[in-house]
Formats: C-alpha cells, structure tokens, sequence
C-alpha cells in the first residue's frame, strides 16, 4: 500500500490538482487507519490473536513503515507549503496530513526490547514524549524536517483548527530524547536549531488565542525535557533572548489570563499556557547549580510586576480598565460554591512567591508601599463613611467602588505577600525560605532595630509617620504593613461599621497570620545555619517582640469571633489561627499569660453568646484549641483552675440535661438538641487535641462520657445526624489516642466500642432503609463512621507507641486479667454488623467502598484465624466480597483483596483442613488470581501482590496448579506456542520444587514470575 502510495505521489510531478485530491484523500484516510491500528491494544482489531502478536506487529511497523509513512507525509506537507494559495479543497487535505504528521510525532515508541511492562507500553498515553528508536535519527535530525514544520505552523496560524495540529507537532519535536542523539554535542544543536525557529516564529508577532496552550508546551517540553548541561550550552546569546522571550510570554500571557478571569469565561486558554510557562520558570529559578545567583533576577521582576498590575485596580494597575474592553462588573455576583482565590490560585501564587523571593530586593519593597498606600486610603474612605453617618444615618450606603477597588487590591496583596514570605508545609516544620532569610541578613547592618520595633508595635500608626522609618527590616516592614490593614479592620469592628467590612479581606489577614506565625513567631533558631538579627529580636524566644505579637494576634481572634457568627469561612480561619498559637508549646506559653485568652475560655465553657453562636465545626477547633492551651507550662494550682473553668462546665452542663427525669421527652426540643450537640462538637475537639503527653489526662476525662454517649445512642435513635455525631466522638477517640494506649485502657476504649456497636444494632439492623439513591447515601453515612472506627481500632496493631501504661503513671490500672475483650472482638462483630448492609449499590460509593475493602484486607491481615470462625452466611458474604473486589472494582481494591488473599491461604496452610470452607475457597481463588496474571491485562502494578497470593495458593493447592497448567498447555494448537508455555511454567516452579511457605523461596518465585510475565505475559492475552 505505502509503495503503490509512493508511485503515486512521485507521478504527480508535484502539481496537486483537482484530480488527485481524491486520491490524496483517499490515501490519508487509509493511513490514518493504519496508524490506529497499529499504535495501541485499545485500538487494535479484535482479531484473536496475542498480545505479544499485536506488539510485534507494532514494533515492526514502528521501525519501517512508520518512518516511510511520516518521510511521505513530510513531503506531501512541502508541496503544500510552497502553494501561496490554497483552494478550500486543497486545504482540507492539507489538514488531513498535518493531523497524520501530529499522530505519527505522538506515537508511543515501543522499546527494542519489551521487558516486564511491555504489555503496558503497548497501551495508547496521553501526553507521549517522543522517544523514537536509532532507526529515525536520519528522518528526524535532518534541520529541514524542523523548518518544515515552523514554515507550516507560520503559513496556517491563524486557522484554529489546523495551527492546533502544527502547534502539537512542534511540541512534539520539543520533547525529542532518548537513543536518537548519538551523543550530546548533536542534542546542543537539535536544541539551538529549534530555538532559533521558535524564535524567528514567534518574535515580533501577535499571538492568536489558539496558539497560547501549544507555545507553552513547547517551552515547557523544551525546559523540562532537555538536560540543564544541554540547554546552557547553546551559544549565550541565544539562550538569553530565549530567556526574554519566556518572560515577554509569560507576561503577555499574564495579563490575558486576568481578563479571561474577569469575563469569566468558559475556556481559559491564557489561563492554562500561564500556568505552563510559571512552571518551567520554577524548573529554571530552581536550579543554582547550572545557574549563577541573580542570573533570573531582572526576568522575575518583570513576571513579577506584570502579575501584581494585573491585579490591582487604575492606575497602579490594569484589573478593571475599560480600556481593556472590560468594564467592572457592579454587583459581582459570587457563587457559595466558588473556590477562594487562595486555594484556586495556589500554584499560580506559589510560583509568583518564588519569583518574588529570587527578586526580593525589589519585590518586598514594592508590596510593601503597595499595602501601605492603600491601608491610608481604606482608613480615609472608612473615617468618611463614619462621617457621613453620624451625618445623616438615614443616608444609606454611597457608591461602594471605591472600597470594593480597595478590598480587591488587598486581597491580592495579602496573598501574595503569604506566598513570598512562607511556604504551606504540610506535616514538615515550616522553615523562614532561605533567599528571605539572606535578604534580611544582608541589610541588618543598615537596620536600626528599635525603629524596627517600634513599626512593628504600632500598627495604628502611618508607618511614614515614624522617625527613621527608612531604617527599617523589610521583611518586617511587610509584615508590619498587614498588620496595619488588621488594625483598620479591628478599629472598623469597634466602631460599628462591621457592615462596610469585606469578609474576604478579614479571611486574608488571618489566613496571612496563621501562615506567617507558623514560620516566623518564636523562631527556633537551631533550624537555620546563620539567623537575621531583627528576626530574632522582633520574634524570637524570650523577646518583648514576640510576647506583644502573641497578645495582638490573640485581641485579633477575639475582635473576630465576636462579630463574625454568621461568616463560617471568617470564623473557622480565624480559629485554625487560634490553634496555630497554642499547638506549639513554646507560643503556648505566652498565649496562656494573656488574660483575653482566660476571658475567651471562660466565655466558651459558660456557652455565652456570641461564641455560641459559632458553627458546630468552628466550636469544635475552638474546643480542641483551648484543650492544647491548657497543656502549656502553668504550675500545678493554676493548671487545676484552668481545667476546672474549661472542662467542668462542659460535664455539669452535659450531666445535668441528660440526668433530668423527663429527658427522653425533651431530647427533641431544640434548645436541648442544641446543648447534647454542641456537646459532642467538643468532644470530638477535645480528642482531636490528644498529643503524648496530654493523653492520660484526656483519655479519662473522655471515657466518663463515652459511656453516657452510648445511652444517648438509645434516645436518638430516629435521629441520623445526632447517631452519626455520638459514632464520629468514638471515631476521634479511637483514631487519636489509641496507639498511646496500654493494654488496661485500650481494654476499656475496647469494651465502650463493642457497647456502641451493640446499641447500633439493635436499633438499626432490620430497619427499612429508604430507596431514594440522595437518602441512601444520607442514611449510609453511619456505615461509613463505624468502618473507620473499626479501622481506627485496627491500627493500634501497626502502630503503638504505648509503654505498656505508662503514660497513666499513678493511676490505678482496671482488672484487665479478668477481662478478655480485645480488639478482634469488636472489630469481628462490626463486621457481622457490616457485611449484612454491604450491598453492590453501596459499593458504587467510592469513599464508602475503599473503607470497606481496606478494612476487610486489614481483619483478614491481623486476625487471618478469625476469619474460619465466621458464621457461614457471613462467611460467604466475605468471600463473595474479595471475588467482586478482584473482578469487578478499581484496581485499588482489586490490590486490596489480593493483599487479604495471602495471610488467608497462609491460615489455611498452618491448620491443615482440607475439607474446611476456607480451604474450598481459596481453591476458587488460586483460579481467580491464575486467570488473572496469566490470561488477563491487569495493572502491572498489581503483579507484586498478586504474586505473592499467587505463590502461596499454589504452597497450599499444588495439584490443583499443576492441573490448571496442563488444561492450558493441552488448550494450544500451536506447537511452538505450546512448548514456549511448557518451558515457561517448568522455569516459574523451578526455584522452588516443591513449593514451601518459605521466605526465600517465595521471593525467588517473585522474580521467575517477573520473567514469566516479560516472556509470555502477551502470549495468552488474546485480542
């Protein structure tokens, strides 16, 4: 076909009249087909041949006719591109072969030799590099095929559809590596060749709105793909205007993707090449090694500007200029379920901080007088609205642009600010970034620190109204300059124009000090080789800097809890500050000598208002963070009178509504309902506050109310949310502190568990449950809760760190020997609580099916000699279970159910039963998981722990093996096939004849089984 083809072509004499767009056609669609036929297992015929066939094919194809196919398309694409016009026929088929171009340049190369995942190579990727074989190094390196493709790019730009096609075949050509360079000296050039015509293609003109995300992929594949060493030794001069015109990109692109931000459109094209291009410059910035200091300073200045005028309001910026053809929208309505900013923008702030910080010397100055420039003007515009009340009251609210322009304008900067000063370090302690920390460094000797001091501590001053201002840190400076939007706000709130506030501006400032205090407030200095002085005396331990910083940001929870009840977002940031003080010891102990935080517990535990007010879950941070507080240094006396005024009322409060006599009349009343949940709120705080050393006190105090949480499961029992509610207590509790528990109180935690399970069943077991698919999934809620609490249970067998119980020194231990409740027991009866609701419906509930498997793989794993104790119904249910897991669900849970297959067959192995239910059923599965590896694609991934299932069903069922091998093997007509099979399986056993459960032996069965998968793994899959 490729021959008759070329004939053809050649005969043309190159002249592309109307009589051959038939045939061009015609042809292009035959080689297209071609391609997909050839390129992955999904797209291949199903024509019951191998998978090894198929890849074969594939790998031959690959080699010879895929090249012919692409040197003919590249002809067919110059004859093209040498037409000045091009008729509408002639251009469809123009489309046609750019589009064969794209799909040959994205194929999936198959590696000469396959290797174990070769079946999964064999499957068609998104996002493909292109890795070709020796073979095209002369089809692919020749210069001209490179210009071709920019001359075709540059010829139909501006037609959207086919500029895609061009666009992704040049992308393509970026991310060319691999065996194809001979050496490096030839990738220096490929590399300097394709920037110099990316360069000539794009300097000088306007960038069409199709062509945005294709030129970010190039430049991203072109930094991301070619070694460092590579890209730095293209001559310096190309490499520089290289460098200039990624950052012109980036900021034209910038600046786009705000305005597609204010129209809110539906394909935010700017939006996704933007965030292309701040990833390759973080790839860039990143790298001191290849890189001197400073030698992408002036670049990041340039992204940096551009990103912050874009963001703020005329004149300083270009937001809502109706030159930009874009007026601002009056009303701006905000969805409830519009993502913040902080969180929608995350990426795109954290690489715009890290510019920042490379280009500190100008960018920290110049947030710095941004802020403070507009905090003048808020609190200008808030005097004037003050004014203008006390003038006339009834004169209601004048045009709010102005302060909305400003709120905005804050907004940004705050985020940014919290960017560049910190990093969102999940679970790791949040180090000062080290080009902040040199910077401060490097002009401490121009400081003068009680200038400093004195900004910093009085935020409702002009900073410029300050002697020797100028001889300031400027981190702090920076820091000062939001403290001062705070104290605006907080002067706002005390004088009653709550209502003129912007809820968002008060989320950004207490989301910028939670960020900021976790980092910076009392510094541990043992963390850093060299430490700013203004830092350490502004912040560090033992300084009058940090005690006054700890009193503003506590007056700064309380000015805000008291007037934001009904803004959850505002509240619950507002808290996780609150938490931020006290979570680390050292901040706790300043934070307990304020007298607004004795005020603030006081007001809590009494459950006046407006605290009460507060949302359940914002209650319940509260409560977890007055719990953390209460463990700071505080001698033995004021300790006791700090429990006493925090935890007392909550027990009294509690015991008195459910001891009253009438209580199961009243539960329904809402002021009761109100108390019992604001109780378990608390509750569920005061667990997730446990930490080593509190735990003792904690544990008991909360297993006094276990046991009435369990009465209260009777009363409410027609209650979902108040069950779900008393199950999530237990959870916490068990999730929190059971691995610091010792066998006496885990015993007790054990005891309380089963009881609640208990109660469960009997009110619930039986019940109709409604078949509204919403409802259900209301109603399942609790399921879901006692998995995890069964879950939670379970892990105090992986993770213990209890000294048997030593944390509960001096107290009196219970009768553990007389009692046996373990957690085997508690777990074995949830799951007869469980099995029975799990039906096929509910396991079409993600979150609710990977708790189910992880907890049935994690019984089968822990107590594999309970499982053959089962009743038979629920016996089979369990059963029925992992064979839909391994056959029927994700590949997450398939791998689960494998998992829960080999301490199964092991139990089965050490008693020795044949005629036992679990031995049968382990038969079915050494099927099952032989069907599996050996007949079926599956995730190469899952090969481990299916080997592992595989290795010990065939220890415990060796006859039945070797019988499902001889029914394969007489299964094959082809002798060579059959004889390929036969010395296969003879090599997987050979290391272990016969097979024993024996570590050893089981892990060299692991590695034949590797090479039994590489050497026949596509021969039986059939397609």
């Amino acid at each position: 076909m490729l021959s008759i083809y070329s004939y053809h072509l050649g005969n043309q004499n190159h002249h592309l009249q109307f009589a051959s767009i038939f045939w061009q056609t015609l042809a292009c669609s035959i080689l297209t087909a071609l391609l997909s036929e050839f390129s992955s297992s999904s797209k291949t015929s199903n024509i019951g041949l191998s998978m090894e066939f198929h890849g074969n094919c594939k790998r031959v194809f690959q080699e010879e006719d895929l090249r012919q196919i692409f040197l003919l398309t590249v002809e067919v694409l110059q004859e093209f591109s040498r037409r000045e016009h091009l008729s509408a026929q002639m251009s469809s088929v123009f489309q046609r072969y750019l589009a064969l171009a794209n799909q040959v340049l994205s194929w999936n190369f198959l590696p000469p030799n396959l290797g174990r995942h070769y079946i999964a190579m064999f499957e068609s990727s998104q996002n493909v590099l292109l890795k070709p074989t020796e073979s095209w190094r002369e089809a692919l390196l020749d210069s001209r095929v490179m210009e071709l493709f920019f001359t075709v790019h540059r010829k139909i730009r501006e037609d959207s559809d086919m500029a895609q096609d061009s666009l992704q075949c040049l992308a393509q050509l970026a991310s060319l590596h691999g065996p194809i360079f001979p050496d490096e000296g030839s990738q220096v050039d490929y590399l300097a060749h394709f920037i110099e015509g990316l360069l000539n293609t794009i300097n000088g003109i306007e960038i069409e709105d199709s062509e945005a995300v294709g030129i970010s992929s190039i430049i991203s594949n072109l930094i991301t793909v070619f070694p460092r060493n590579v890209l730095t030794a293209i001559p310096s001069e190309l490499f520089s205007s290289f460098v200039s015109c990624l950052t012109h990109l980036t900021c034209s692109f910038g600046r786009s993707a705000a305005l597609e931000e204010v129209l809110d459109k539906d394909d935010m094209v700017y939006m996704e090449a933007y965030d292309r291009l701040l990833e390759s410059w973080l790839t860039l910035v990143q790298d001191d090694k290849h890189f001197h200091k400073g030698f992408f300073t002036q670049h990041a200045v340039q992204v940096f500007n551009s990103y912050i005028q874009c963001h703020l309001a005329a004149p300083d910026g270009t937001r809502n200029l109706t030159a930009n053809g874009v007026a601002s929208r009056e009303e701006e309505e905000i969805s409830e379920l519009q993502e913040d900013d902080r969180d929608q923008f995350s990426d795109q702030l954290a690489s715009v901080g890290m510019l920042g910080r490379i280009a500190a010397e100008h960018c920290i100055p110049l947030l710095t007088s941004l802020l403070e420039e507009r905090v003048t003007r808020l609190h200008g515009q808030l005097q004037r609205r003050q004014q203008q009340l006390l003038a006339s009251p009834a004169s209601g609210s004048a045009d709010s642009k102005v302060l909305d322009d400003l709120y905005e304008d804050i907004h940004w900067l705050i985020l940014v600010t919290g960017y560049l000063l910190a990093d969102d370090t999940q679970g790791e302690t949040p180090l000062i970034p080290p080009e902040i920390m040199e910077y401060s460094i490097k002009h401490s000797s121009e400081v003068d620190i009680n200038t400093t001091l004195q900004i910093l501590g009085s935020p409702g001053e002009k900073a410029s109204s300050i002697p020797g201002y100028n001889r300031t840190d400027s981190v702090i400076r920076l820091l000062s300059a939001v403290l001062r939007v705070s104290e605006v706000e907080s002067r706002a709130i005390r004088a009653d124009l709550t209502h003129l506030l912007s809820p968002q501006m008060g989320k950004d400032i207490v989301w910028f000090l939670k960020r900021w205090a976790k980092t910076y407030l009392l510094v541990d200095e043992k963390l850093y080789d060299q430490i700013s002085v203004p830092f350490s005396t502004a912040f560090g331990a033992d300084t009058e800097g940090s005690q006054w910083i700890v009193g503003y940001l506590l007056q700064k929870v309380l000015s805000n809890l008291s007037v934001c009840s009904s803004e959850q977002d505002l509240a619950n940031d507002t808290v996780q500050l609150l938490v931020t003080l006290v979570e680390r010891r050292e901040r706790a102990n300043l934070v307990i000598q304020c007298e607004s935080w004795w005020n603030l517990a006081k007001q809590f535990a009494s459950r006046s208002p407006p605290l009460n007010f507060l949302s359940s879950p914002v209650q319940r941070t509260l409560m977890k963070a007055l719990v953390l507080g209460g463990f700071a240094h505080m001698d033995a006396e004021t300790k006791q009178q700090y429990w006493t005024e925090v935890l007392q009322p909550l027990q009294q409060r509690f015991l008195r509504v459910i001891n009253q006599e009438n209580f199961p009349q009243m539960c329904q009343q809402e002021e009761v309902k109100q108390e019992i949940t604001a109780t378990l709120e608390a509750l569920c705080g005061i667990a997730e506050a446990t930490q080593v050393d509190n735990v003792a006190i904690l544990f008991n105090f909360l297993m006094d109310f276990l046991t009435n949480c369990i009465g209260l499961m009777e009363v409410y029992k027609n209650t979902p949310e108040t069950v779900n509610l008393i199950i999530e207590v237990f959870v916490e509790v068990a999730h929190k502190q059971i691995c610091y528990l010792g066998e006496s109180k885990a015993m007790n935690l054990y005891e309380a568990c089963l009881t609640l399970l208990r109660v469960y069943s009997r009110n619930n077991v039986g019940r109709q449950r409604a078949d509204a698919p919403a409802e259900e999934e209301e109603q399942y809620q609790d399921l879901l809760l006692i998995m995890e609490l069964l879950t939670n249970l379970l892990s105090k067998e992986f993770i213990d760190f209890s000294d048997t119980d030593e944390v509960f020194r001096g107290q009196e231990p219970g009768p553990a020997a007389n009692r046996s409740v373990s957690a085997a027991d508690v777990v074995l009866y949830g799951v007869n609580l469980i099995l029975p609701l799990m039906s096929q419906d509910l396991l079409k509930f993600p979150t609710l099916c990977n708790q189910y498997y992880k907890l049935i793989t994690f019984i089968c794993e822990i107590f594999p000699e309970k499982i053959p104790q089962l009743p038979e119904d629920l016996f089979k249910s369990l059963m029925y279970s992992l064979e839909l897991g391994m056959t029927s669900m994700s590949s997450e849970v398939c791998q689960l159910c494998l998992e829960a297959l080999t301490p199964l067959a092991e139990q089965c192995a050490k008693a020795q039963e044949t005629d036992s239910p679990l031995f049968l059923a382990t038969r079915h599965f050494l099927k099952l998981v032989f069907d599996m590896l050996v007949l079926q694609k599956h995730n190469t991934e899952m090969t481990t722990a299916a080997g592992e299932a595989f290795y010990t069903l065939v220890c415990l069922h060796q006859a039945e093996y070797s019988e499902l091998v001889e029914t394969l093997l007489s299964s094959q007509q082809d002798p060579v096939i059959y004889q390929r099979l036969a010395d296969a399986f003879n090599k997987l056993t050979a290391s272990s004849t016969p097979p024993v459960l024996d570590r050893k032996q089981k892990m060299a069965f692991l590695k034949s089984l590797e090479e039994f998968m590489a050497n026949v793994g596509g021969l039986l899959c059939v397609k």
